[in-house]
């Protein structure tokens, strides 16, 4: 046999693993997001941007963070999901930030002065102070791009990340599956009333409109740079029924 044909073999089966290579990466994509949306703009002009992570085709979750300018540790927990490797098993869109301009000013408000948690058109008042609830029900812009959206998306869940009340509400719609994200995610389960001022809510608005429900999960003041940006994303993961592809 002449020595070019092994070696003409071996060079074939060189390109031949490569190309399986090739399409293994293909069909493991090194990001999770399928989309991304800009929903609406805050008062001063932000972008408000939901991203679109998994894979299509099975029930839709919607996760917020930042609702409150002045609780911004949450917001690494879907970052992280969006900058992660791949994974697949649910459908999710994240909202990192909900109230950009209230994170840049460090308030709470948005830049109208209005506590967006008091806004939504269900079992709104007229409160004012720290949770001031605007003019009107659904009177600002964010409020109004968050109702759009998730009419738009109708999803099975919603979770809603804040801080620093340290636990899950799990007097709402779907006490089972509440009780679920709490041990999931190792925080107590507990009654959040708001001290009484729990009126107009982005939950409250779903829970009441949608046939899906929506609940509030709260973390500490100062929750660790890890168990935002590794621990809290994979419990996240493990919640909602995914696998990560490669997850270091």
């Amino acid at each position: 046999m002449s020595p070019r044909r092994p070696l003409a073999a071996i060079v074939a089966l060189l390109l031949l693993l490569a190309g399986v290579g090739a399409a293994a990466s293909a069909a493991k994509p090194s990001s999770p997001v399928l989309a991304k949306r800009v929903i609406g703009q805050s008062v001063q002009g932000r972008d408000l941007v939901a991203w679109h992570l998994g894979e299509e085709g099975t029930p839709t979750y919607v996760l917020v963070s930042t609702m409150h300018g002045n609780e911004p540790h949450t917001r690494a927990i879907l970052q992280a999901l969006r900058d992660g490797p791949a994974f697949d098993g649910f459908n999710v869109w994240v909202v990192p930030t909900y109230n950009p301009d209230g994170l840049a000013a460090g308030t709470r408000r948005n830049a109208h002065g209005v506590d967006l948690n008091r806004n939504f058109p269900y079992d709104w008042r007229d409160l004012d102070g720290s949770y001031e609830s605007g003019p009107h029900p659904g009177s600002e812009p964010e409020t109004q791009a968050m109702m759009a959206f998730l009419q738009g998306i109708d999803p099975l869940r919603v979770l809603s990340f804040h801080q620093p009340l340290l636990g899950v509400d799990t007097d709402t719609k779907d006490t089972a599956f509440a009780r679920r994200v709490a041990w999931t995610l190792r925080l107590p389960s507990r009654t959040l009333d708001c001290g009484g001022v729990c009126h107009g809510t982005m939950t409250g608005w779903f829970n009441h409109h949608f046939k899906g429900s929506a609940l509030t999960v709260e973390y500490g003041a100062r929750p660790s740079r890890h168990r935002m940006r590794v621990e809290a994303p994979r419990q996240v993961v493990a919640l909602l029924g995914g696998g990560w592809h490669d997850w270091l």
